[in-house]
């Protein structure tokens, strides 16, 4: 397989990595890595499909747009972060303060930190979402605001796989003033640095995506333990079919069959359908690190540990910050770089933005071939273990 891209000599092991993945089941990929502030590698190889484009078996390109699902939850966060160091939002303060009609439903006493930190109790929709709702942003905040709690907050951890994104969304479109939450993102996060990332995919970049779909062959021996928290969550969302954790992926079902469609590309469901390159994800993270996107005194926000427990919707223990996670030492598959100050976030089947500001690094893996692990897949650990054996690092060995 042909490696396309750039990158300093020092960083080959990083590029043997990526390339040896394509051996083992891997179509298309990208990779992005700074290193004190400067772009040290930038690498894709392969190929995608776009079925709406009319496109098939094309090579991946440097701009080429992968739906990256979860990963960018931590994007959504920074635009919620920048308004709390702007005096705008209070993490402290109820979310009712900014969104007067989300007070219904018991949610009155629900703060912007515990949204942000998965312990809100707002989870999964008790209600019935049609499917075609999630593609309307008004009719998705008017179900958040008459919503339910399933316990009452801060008592528990529960992951927010979608619910999260609208109501920081709404918080960071009602805050900021912007017409919407993309346009907020795009104004002080994408454009100042000058990269695609969209949560609402323009027209004239639409042709530019790769299609989603499973990761066809398992790797190893770690594809399988990864693997085996997926089947862990299939069995949880099997066991209660009116639970909180098959609520919370399944209704309404067209949140995980939809993911290829120009609706669901041209939605703004912030918690899962942001679509970027290696690059921007990797140069959003290096803001981070570098000060550029947060002030310096606001970036501990990132990294703060505000909870750690047996999340109550993955069934995995989980250690979150304000809208990031954390590393777990005992866990090859939740280490955010090796830095005791980094964090980041996995999206659903392997693509992975993180920052580590101890050894200052940036990084974005994304992928258009799905693996079966919950957090991160086992090739972006291959790779970052690589990256880490030239950078330094030997808090996890």
């Amino acid at each position: 397989m042909k490696i396309e891209g750039s990158w300093s000599a020092q960083w080959q092991p990083v590029v043997e990595a990526f390339a040896a993945h394509f051996n083992q089941g891997e179509q298309g990929a990208g990779v992005a890595l700074y290193h004190r502030g400067e772009l040290v590698l930038n690498i894709w190889a392969g190929e995608c499909s776009n079925r709406l484009a009319g496109i098939s078996g094309q090579p991946w390109e440097y701009d080429t747009l992968v739906n990256i699902f979860s990963a960018g939850k931590g994007l959504v966060a920074l635009c919620a972060l920048q308004l709390v160091a702007q005096g705008a939002l209070d993490l402290n303060q109820p979310v009712a303060h900014y969104w007067p009609e989300f007070a219904q439903a018991d949610k009155e006493n629900i703060t912007v930190r515990q949204v942000l930190c998965h312990r809100s109790g707002l989870s999964a929709f008790n209600q019935r979402i049609a499917d075609d709702q999630i593609f309307n942003w008004e009719a998705m905040t008017a179900a958040v605001a008459t919503e339910t709690p399933w316990w009452s907050s801060n008592t528990e951890q529960g992951y927010s796989p979608f619910m999260y994104g609208w109501i920081i969304g709404e918080l960071v479109r009602r805050v900021s003033g912007y017409d919407s939450f993309n346009a907020c993102f795009q104004a002080n996060v994408a454009q100042p640095l000058g990269v695609d990332c969209h949560f609402s995919v323009p027209d004239g970049l639409l042709n530019k995506i790769a299609d989603t779909g499973p990761l066809k062959r398992l790797q190893d021996s770690a594809a399988n333990r990864t693997g085996a928290d997926s089947i862990a969550l299939g069995k949880l969302m099997k066991a209660d079919p009116r639970g909180v954790t098959n609520r919370a992926f399944s209704n309404p079902i067209s949140l995980m069959t939809a993911t290829n469609t120009r609706a669901w590309r041209q939605a703004q469901i912030p918690a899962a359908n942001a679509h970027a390159t290696a690059q921007a994800i990797a140069a959003i993270y290096n803001g981070l690190v570098q000060g550029t996107l947060l002030a310096p005194e606001f970036l501990q926000l990132c990294w703060q540990e505000q909870t750690f427990s047996q999340d109550r919707v993955l069934g995995l223990p989980l250690r979150f910050s304000h809208g990031f996670m954390l590393s777990q030492a005992d866990r090859p598959d939740c280490r955010y770089g090796r830095g005791a100050r980094a964090f980041g976030h996995p999206g659903a089947g392997g693509c992975i933005g993180f920052a580590d500001p101890d050894y200052q690094i940036g990084f974005g893996y994304l992928t258009s071939q799905m693996g079966q692990g919950l957090l991160i897949d086992e090739r972006a650990v291959h790779i970052i273990d690589a990256a880490y054996g030239v950078a330094g690092g030997k808090e996890y060995e």
